[in-house]
């Protein structure tokens, strides 16, 4: 079967790479006419992240304008769907504080170990921590060995009883369950376990990996199955615009937090309220490392005491090292958050904005703190930024010159050039961001009348912003997920597959986030990638994720190949395939090797998982 698979997606290859100029740009088919229905599944496929079978009609019974405006008030729409994708995921409710406390790092560990911190009482957590401990006094992390045995009789219980063995194991022996409940037999262990109880278990093994999977399967499940479609859209774009990094160290604490509690509740509110709030964030004043941030002249880096003596007078301790003054996140503010790079400010704007930024700090990040403005690592004094004299008041410099920024022209247009830059083209029309410019200043930054002024442009409908846009590696995903109604029951791994196709979520390390432009994901070897997840999917070889194909195809009753072709393209992509797609697929299942019938067996039913798979890999399904 391997060996078949195999010489299935060699035999699609020549499709695929032909693919490449297409979605490069190069040779561009002919835009359609924007029609109604053509008009709704363009409103689905920028709006939300692409139709599911039947959606096209849905939204035309509404009507698009009315959908649209449905869309830009998530508040009115019942999420509870989504929300119970998503309530097994017990970290998504927890504050960084807690996170630390039930899945531990390694100083958290360290501090337990010397004693400075207690060990839970509770059984579960008990249990981590002295498997942690064990872990910690190992000081190496063993590779688990498959040939040892001595863990099957615990492995062969049932499930409930499984899990309180390892949790009595965890206590009498946890140096033994450290080296043994890795890789093979960890997976064999949380067979049938409940989700609270995989948490414990896998918190064994490693604490910090409950809190990627989770997180990023919660993002999965939400794009997918939200009807706040926009909401997640958004959601989605201001993490990309206001980006942090996961995997470092403390912001594995501290983004999910981030997520749900700075950016989507925001995501259509006031531009200037989302850059406060970012600013504030202990997940991006780690990231951006303005949490250490001291002024020159500040009474810490000085060394003046906390509660000075005025009895004697203070003399600066020329010995003591200072953090001294950070200027990252300055720099990216202006250039990645507000002004854009071409926004006119110069270096010495980016020196005295960090200077309005010292003391904005995180109170006791070890453990899980949130923000606190520090006057003692405040660099005193006026400062001078971008013309503007910011006199020395404290935090209040801070808030006043993130509304400079917020209130900036150059940041109407650069926010309004990237928003155009997701949901039109990758070069959006000079006077569409123009129009969005001038109503963000307007409206004071309001996201959602922006976001309506493009909606409601010409420019947004024309012919040639119809697929103009190559999905990213995320957006191609759910929207595949979406268009063969897959259910998914372990979203574990479809984050796998994004991993495979770099665009591993939380993870993207620079500030810029990833590229919403055609070039970044655009080649060879990016779509033959998508062509094997295609085939994958529609073959239902992820486990925790089951397609239909052949309901989707009216199958199993016996259908030509036009029948099956023609029911697959209207489900997976609402009936709108250029024909250059569907003929190549006519010519492509016509050969024995994609089709596998034998040359004297004209009646087999014909390949459906090939036919979706070449479809899910077709420049019109890469094109939104």
């Amino acid at each position: 079967m391997k060996f078949r698979r195999h010489r299935l997606i060699l035999a699609l290859a020549g499709l695929t790479l032909a693919i490449v100029p297409s979605l490069a740009g190069k040779d561009k088919p002919q835009a359609p006419t924007a029609d109604d229905r053509r008009r709704a599944l363009h409103a689905l496929n920028r709006l939300a992240f692409g139709p599911r079978p039947g959606d096209v009609d849905r939204v035309l019974a509404v009507g698009v304008d009315k959908w649209i405006d449905q869309q830009l008030h998530p508040e009115r729409i019942d999420d509870s769907a989504a929300d119970s994708r998503v309530a097994a995921f017990a970290t998504l409710r927890m504050s960084p504080a807690e996170l630390l406390e039930r899945f531990p790092d390694h100083q958290y560990i360290k501090e337990v170990n010397d004693g400075k911190r207690p060990i839970p009482t509770a059984p579960d957590l008990y249990a981590v921590y002295k498997v942690q401990l064990a872990r910690y006094e190992l000081k190496t992390d063993p590779q688990p060995d498959d040939a040892d045995t001595s863990l099957n009789p615990l492995l062969a219980l049932p499930p409930d009883q499984r899990y309180q063995q390892i949790i009595s194991f965890a206590s009498s022996d946890a140096r033994s369950l450290a080296i043994k409940l890795r890789g093979k037999r960890l997976n064999q262990a949380l067979d049938g376990m409940t989700p609270a109880q995989r948490e414990t278990v896998i918190a064994m093994a490693n604490p910090q990996r409950v809190l990627d999977d989770e997180l990023s399967q919660a993002k999965l499940l939400r794009a997918i199955y939200s009807q706040r479609q926009l909401e997640e859209v958004m959601t989605d774009f201001w993490f990309n615009h206001f980006n942090v990094f996961l995997p470092k160290d403390k912001d594995r604490y501290y983004t999910g937090s981030y997520e749900r509690d700075v950016i989507r509740p925001r995501a259509l509110g006031k531009f200037e309220d989302l850059l406060v709030a970012t600013a504030k964030s202990p997940a991006m004043l780690f990231y951006l490392d303005n949490w250490l941030s001291e002024g020159a002249e500040s009474p810490k880096a000085l060394g003046m005491p906390e509660h000075p003596d005025r009895r004697r007078p203070f003399r600066p301790n020329p010995k003591r090292k200072s953090a001294g003054l950070n200027e990252n996140y300055a720099r990216e503010i202006m250039e990645l958050h507000t002004l854009g790079v071409d926004g006119g400010y110069t270096q010495q704007d980016v020196t005295e904005l960090a200077k309005v930024l010292t003391g904005w700090t995180i109170d006791k990040p070890g453990q899980g703190g949130g923000f606190k403005f520090d006057p003692r690592m405040h660099e005193p004094g006026n400062k001078m930024v971008l013309g503007h004299r910011i006199k020395d008041k404290g935090e209040k410099e801070g808030l006043e010159m993130l509304h400079l920024l917020a209130t900036n022209p150059h940041t109407a247009h650069f926010i309004s050039l990237k928003l155009a830059q997701r949901f039109v083209s990758d070069n959006p029309p000079e006077p569409l961001v123009a129009a969005m410019s001038k109503t963000f200043l307007k409206k004071k930054g309001d996201i959602r009348e922006v976001l309506t002024t493009m909606f409601r442009s010409r420019e947004f409908w024309a012919e040639d912003s119809y697929r103009a846009k190559v999905k990213t590696p995320f957006e191609f995903i759910v929207s595949s997920v979406r268009a063969t109604s897959a259910d998914v029951t372990d979203a574990a791994p479809l984050v796998g597959q994004l991993n495979n196709m770099g665009m591993p979520l939380y993870a993207m390390q620079p500030p810029t986030g990833y590229s919403m432009k055609a070039e970044k994901w655009v080649s060879s070897s990016a779509l033959l990638a998508r062509m094997n997840y295609s085939l994958a999917l529609a073959g239902n070889k992820f486990k925790g994720v089951q397609v239909d194909v052949a309901a989707l195809a009216n199958s199993p009753a016996p259908a030509t190949l036009e029948q099956s072709l023609g029911a697959l393209e209207t489900d997976l992509l609402s009936g709108d395939v250029s024909s250059a797609t569907h003929n190549s697929i006519i010519e492509r299942m016509s050969d024995p090797v994609i089709s596998q019938r034998k040359l004297d067996d004209p009646a087999r039913p014909p390949n459906v998982i090939a036919i979706a798979g070449l479809l899910l890999g077709s420049p019109d399904f890469q094109r939104r």
